[in-house]
């Protein structure tokens, strides 16, 4: 048995290695192998932000792997003209796909089109253009993000007490943590009053005074929430200077914000599973970008849209509090990983 066994591994070696030999010998990449110099790109708002970079790491990982080149690009300004303008520039390269997280919907509409024109497939993550010709949008699922913010707060408020949040209009995924906070509240802890609402506008100045401001009204204000990291900084100084008896849970993590919840400045952060968004952001890319290897059972060939379209993928969030704060440390990650981060 254990020479069959041996044999037919062996058969199918040969045969792979036959193919493998025929298929580089006409310059016929096999499936899931990148041609010499294929790129794909990843493009973001405020490139500098410290979210991206796992996403990347792991976009560049799953890359690798293919024999595929990538690149990050952004813009270091939150201006939805300036991300325009670096997507176009993506587009005038003609790359194999785009990973992209557009600061608002339907600014991004009529490129993402022209880039499916072009056969340039586009997959957003984290914040979405829904009726753009994307192929596939990837996030953790934000209205279980603000409905578990807003459970881990209420109890451990006891459920009654006052809150409020901090906000960022316009921006997609922000909106719907937000949205999704405030409702859980209302139908699930029905004694947590939402007593104030401002717009930070991820701003940690604007933060910190609206934070001021709101505690000055409202004596008993007993936690804030806020759909990103930057606010949560500002916010957590004022809880700190009026004696720390505000829980400021955001969305996101940095080192900083780390440190905070290791130092109990921060109660706690919702974090999607940044990697997880890079990885399966390229796998969707790289299938996206080969449509003659899928032929699934539809109308694709006739209405002419790309057969690989896969309409969402929950790349799943996790609760940071003390306990497991060591975890999230970008620093920690890319020493485990061996590798030197986003510009490697």
């Amino acid at each position: 048995m254990k020479k069959l066994l041996m044999g037919a591994a062996l058969s199918v070696a040969t045969i792979f290695g036959s193919v493998q030999s025929a298929s580089a010998a006409d310059n016929n990449p096999l499936p899931f192998t990148c041609k010499p110099g294929e790129t794909f790109y990843m493009n973001v708002m405020v490139s500098g932000v410290e979210y991206w970079f796992p996403v990347y790491e792991m976009f560049k990982q799953a890359a690798q792997q293919m024999g595929c080149k990538t690149v990050y690009t952004g813009t270091p300004e939150y201006d939805v003209n300036k991300q325009l303008a670096t997507f176009e520039q993506i587009l005038a390269k003609k790359p194999a796909g785009i990973l992209l997280h557009p600061m608002n919907p339907d600014p991004f509409i009529e490129p993402i089109n022209r880039a499916a024109k072009m056969g340039i497939p586009v997959v957003t993550f984290a914040a979405d253009s829904p009726n753009s010709d994307r192929v596939s949008f990837i996030t953790s699922d934000n209205g279980r993000e603000g409905a578990y913010a807003a459970d881990t707060i209420a109890k451990d408020m006891g459920g009654k007490g006052d809150y409020a949040v901090l906000e960022n209009p316009g921006q997609d995924n922000h909106d719907r943590r937000v949205k999704a906070f405030v409702k859980r509240m209302e139908d699930k802890w029905p004694d947590m009053k939402l007593v104030a609402r401002a717009a930070s506008n991820t701003d940690a100045i604007k933060a910190y005074n609206s934070v001021m401001s709101m505690a000055q009204a409202n004596p008993n204000l007993g936690a804030v929430f806020m759909p990103e990291a930057t606010s949560a900084l500002g916010a957590a100084q004022a809880s700190k200077e009026l004696g720390g008896k505000i829980r400021v849970f955001n969305a996101d993590v940095n080192a900083k914000i780390l440190d905070m919840i290791k130092e109990g400045e921060v109660f706690g952060s919702v974090n999607p599973n940044q990697g997880m968004q890079g990885y399966m952001g390229f796998m969707l890319l790289y299938m996206a970008s080969r449509r003659d290897l899928i032929d699934p059972m539809n109308d694709y060939a006739r209405s002419g849209f790309n057969p690989m379209s896969v309409p969402f993928v929950d790349n799943g969030f996790s609760i940071v509090s003390q306990l497991n704060a060591d975890d999230f440390y970008w620093d920690k990650y890319l020493q485990r990983r061996g590798t030197k981060g986003i510009d490697e």
